[in-house]
């Protein structure tokens, strides 16, 4: 169980999905019962109860136009409950299950790098021998990208290109940040380790410390 699940119900997660992808935004009752596929009655009380917690805040519409909603900046744990839905709900576990799912024989490594002003997940992601397809890992990613109404700006990287990552490298900076978190561990996958290729000297060395035994 994370975070989320011990702290926000499911139907709550949902909503808060959806309104925390585009946070500046208002939206109906309807609107959000349409994107979250929950019953119209059940979103009117989770959104009147988000409203009376202060998550969310009720907007002025025109006359004639339906009652929106949309997250209120000013809620005191605003931050943090954002951080919970990136790390869980809202980012983290629905990467994870697709990596794992569709790519678990390629993915050694993968981290969230944080989010941007525009919402855009930002996503890297390690391969061990087996490099992931290109046209399906874009597919994946572009079929999630309409599941948690957020753009993925992927990064796919060799092992050899992460363990030589230096302090001059962009994604070296990112992961650095305290805003990265990782996602798959190399505990956390079965991927085979690509296999390490010796130098010449290296070689040279290993092959004298054979003869030597011999």
């Amino acid at each position: 169980m994370s975070a989320a699940d011990f702290l926000l119900s499911p139907a709550v997660q949902q909503l808060m999905r959806v309104v925390f992808a585009d946070p500046d935004s208002p939206f109906s009752a309807s609107e959000l019962a349409q994107r979250t596929k929950q019953a119209p009655d059940m979103v009117e009380q989770t959104l009147q109860h988000l409203v009376t917690s202060g998550i969310l805040a009720r907007q002025k519409v025109p006359a004639g136009e339906p009652e929106a909603v949309k997250v209120d900046r000013s809620f005191i744990f605003y931050r943090e409950l954002r951080s919970i839905a990136l790390k869980s709900f809202a980012a983290a576990e629905p990467i994870r299950a697709m990596l794992r799912g569709k790519f678990k024989d390629s993915v050694v490594r993968a981290f969230i790098l944080g989010e941007d002003e525009d919402n855009v997940i930002e996503v890297l992601i390690v391969h061990g021998a087996v490099v992931p397809d290109q046209a399906a890992m874009t597919a994946a990613c572009q079929k999630l990208s309409k599941t948690l109404h957020r753009h993925l700006q992927v990064h796919v990287i060799s092992m050899a290109r992460f363990n030589g990552l230096t302090s001059r490298d962009a994604l070296a900076a990112k992961l650095a940040a305290a805003s990265t978190f990782e996602i798959i561990a190399p505990k956390d996958t079965k991927a085979q380790l690509p296999v390490e290729r010796l130098g010449l000297l290296q070689s040279a060395k290993k092959k004298l410390a054979a003869l030597s035994r011999s």
